[in-house]
């Protein structure tokens, strides 16, 4: 085994899997998928811990099959988390420049984002990601890089997603009781869009929707930034859940039929149609109307698609999805449902696939492993921010001190 610091691993603790995915990244940052390391997650409800114990021993075999493949050893993550508790919204923040020549610094441009930042929230909340959308100055607006430029007032758009303390310390806890470090922590859904989208598609407009077992995480991108993001505490448990309900079967079976058989539309070829089902504990085989089983799912993902529609059309969003919708998570290869998609957003809607990576190619073709790929992505970009700040630190060091050196 080796450990080096181009190593850079995302842990996704999920309703139905744990899954930690090693990425190696070269010397310009383009990161290569070494390892993928997986676990039924047996104590994770609805995306949230639920069993500590069961959980813990579930990462640890996640981790440590990532590990064999990857021959690294593993001492830090970038974890995902996800909730229901999970809330996304925009803030503005507000400052005056006060140099004399009106001039905005580096200075006043933190000075913004930090009155971005200072936001009234609930006492047991905490902020995961305050993203910065574009700056505004004297009323000018679309604004990248304020620094240089003269006015009297900037402001800052940003996107601020928070939850729930204690929520998001539970994951964190049972990370450190491994004796594993927590780099930092990432929402799904930005992890899961950093993954599948491109750079034009989020200046075009894109809407990922990443369909879990216990939850559905959509996050909105429009002119290259965040604009809106959410969690649903719906996924394809619950589908399983209304199938073994509605049609009087055990869960297991439930999700065998929803596997084998399932769909999120209607055909005519299916009505009708039944599948007979051997019964367990010696009892008779059953048949299952098709038709029922199809019309029961198409409900609940129906239902699913709907709910993000309605709060995207309230903010004001559809209009800015010009480059359609991104479908990923287990959920996404339920047959039939991109179909569906379109029906209800009224736009283009395709499977999301990794983007500009290489590596294991069996990892990066599933729609299940957006979340654990784009936590990858993620702490590459963080790596690259640190490299660079350490240039940028060197650079004023020599600029400070070079010219006593250079009299001396």
């Amino acid at each position: 085994m080796f450990d080096s610091p181009s190593i850079v691993v995302g842990l996704e603790i999920g309703t139905s899997k744990i899954c930690a995915m090693v990425g190696e990244l070269n010397d310009e940052g383009a990161v290569n998928i070494i390892g993928v390391g997986q676990s039924r997650a047996r104590g994770v409800r609805k995306g949230e811990i639920c069993d500590a114990t069961t959980t813990e021993e579930d990462v640890r075999n996640a981790i440590a099959e990532a590990e064999q493949m990857a021959d690294a050893e593993i001492r830090s993550v970038f974890l995902g988390v996800t909730g229901n508790h999970l809330r996304g919204f925009n803030n503005r923040g507000v400052h005056t420049v006060i140099s004399e020549d009106r001039e905005i610094t580096d200075e006043d441009v933190q000075d913004v984002i930090k009155n971005a930042k200072a936001i009234n929230l609930p006492n047991d909340h905490d902020v995961v990601h305050a993203i910065r959308q574009h700056f505004i100055v004297d009323g000018q607006d679309g604004i990248h890089h304020p620094v240089g430029m003269l006015g009297a007032r900037v402001e800052v758009d940003m996107h601020v997603i928070h939850g729930k303390l204690n929520r998001l310390q539970n994951p964190i806890r049972i990370v450190k009781g491994l004796q594993l470090e927590v780099e930092d922590v990432v929402f799904n859904g930005l992890a899961s869009s950093l993954a599948v989208l491109s750079k034009d598609e989020k200046e075009l407009g894109a809407l990922v929707i990443d369909i879990g077992g216990g939850t559905t995480e959509f996050v909105v991108y429009a002119d290259g930034i965040i604009k809106h993001t959410g969690v649903l505490a719906v996924g394809g448990d619950h589908i399983s859940n209304d199938l073994a309900y509605g049609l009087k079967v055990p869960l297991g079976r439930a999700e065998q039929l929803k596997i084998e058989h399932g769909a999120a539309l209607l055909d005519e070829a299916v009505r009708g149609q039944t599948i007979t089902i051997a019964s367990d504990l010696g009892l008779p085989a059953r048949s299952v109307n098709l038709e029922h089983l199809r019309r029961i799912m198409l409900v609940r993902i129906e239902e699913i698609f709907t709910l993000i529609e309605r709060e995207l059309a309230e903010a004001g969003l559809l209009d800015y999805i010009r480059a359609g919708v991104f479908l990923c998570g287990g959920g996404a290869r339920i047959p039939l449902i991109q179909k569906l998609a379109e029906e209800i957003f009224q736009m283009p809607v395709c499977l999301g696939r990794a983007k500009s990576l290489s590596g294991l190619k069996s990892a990066l073709d599933q729609p299940e492993f957006a979340t654990g790929i784009g936590l990858v992505r993620f702490g590459a970009l963080q790596h690259k921010k640190r490299k660079r700040g350490r240039f940028q630190l060197a650079d004023r060091w020599i600029e400070t001190f070079g010219g006593l050196f250079r009299r001396n």
